[in-house]
């Protein structure tokens, strides 16, 4: 069995954003030469995530209006955890979007579903951080 591993690093300029990275997995997939196997790709930091599902602007929208609902992040005194930080909402959101996904690798290709995209979630930037992709097969 072969592996294969690669951190992406990313620096949002916003506190917030929905980065499309599956055109970098598929690279990763293409250098790692497994044509069967397995793809785990998950945020190396807790106030990030990975997911999948549709890349429409729309979707978006509206992930960020759910989650700002859910865990809005002013004021930032109604949370416990802020106080050198102000990032509680953030550790709330990625909690709710998920750390990582695996991902079936078929014929050298990933299979995913027919709108499906994996995504990088931001909900506290203007940092460097980085996701971790591993890729182990044949």
């Amino acid at each position: 069995m072969k592996s294969y591993r690669k951190e992406l690093w990313f620096n949002i300029p916003t506190r917030r954003a929905y980065i499309n990275i599956t055109p970098d997995v598929d690279k990763c997939l293409i250098d790692s030469g497994i044509r069967e196997g397995l793809a785990l790709v998950n945020a190396m930091h807790i106030t990030a995530s990975v997911f999948i599902n549709d890349d429409e602007d729309g979707l978006h929208h509206d992930m960020e209006v759910w989650l700002e609902k859910l865990a809005p992040e002013k004021p930032y005194s109604q949370y416990h955890h802020n106080g050198y930080e102000d990032n509680a909402d953030a550790h709330l959101k990625r909690q709710l979007m998920g750390r990582e996904v695996v991902v079936a690798v078929t014929d050298g290709k990933l299979d995913l579903g027919p709108w499906e995209q994996i995504f990088y979630g931001e909900y506290d930037g203007k940092r460097q951080k980085r996701v971790l992709v591993k890729i182990i097969g044949e």
